[in-house]
């Protein structure tokens, strides 16, 4: 935060992106400028605006090389990938950006989660995406 107040949300919700044989990745079709940050070293953020309006967060996870990222859906108590970045100030300027304390947002280790507090399903908004990806359960959501 921009007044030095530290936020601390617990992830509730996030979808998995699988590399550039996932139909739902924005780099199944290969690099291009938008995506290139998904090529790069795991733990950088990935922030794209989504229909011109909403800010998209993600942070990358794959190896240099291999385009994999995971979109923060939920936080806190607050639902939809829009209104985290919405709620949490997030716009291009944390694209390309790493994850960690210096730049004013980072990931913290918690406590573990039972893995029954956990639902998986398919991804929300893919319905472009061709099967399997359409319907693989990459989608991770805690039920506390």
């Amino acid at each position: 935060m921009s007044d030095g107040e530290i936020r601390r949300w617990k992830l509730t919700e996030v979808e998995a992106y699988d590399g550039p044989e996932d139909r739902a990745c924005h780099a199944w079709k290969g690099q291009t400028p938008r995506n290139a940050v998904m090529f790069g070293p795991p733990g950088v953020f990935y922030v794209y605006l989504c229909y011109g309006v909403h800010w998209m967060l993600n942070v990358v996870t794959g190896p240099v090389g291999f385009p994999a990222a995971v979109l923060i859906r939920g936080a806190g108590e607050v639902i939809g990938p829009g209104r985290v970045t919405k709620s949490l100030a997030i716009d291009r300027i944390q694209n390309q950006k790493p994850a960690q304390k210096s730049t004013g947002l980072w990931f913290e280790s918690a406590k573990e989660i039972p893995d029954h507090e956990i639902e998986t399903t398919p991804r929300i908004g893919i319905g472009y995406a061709s099967e399997p990806w359409l319907s693989a359960p990459y989608r991770y959501v805690w039920h506390r």
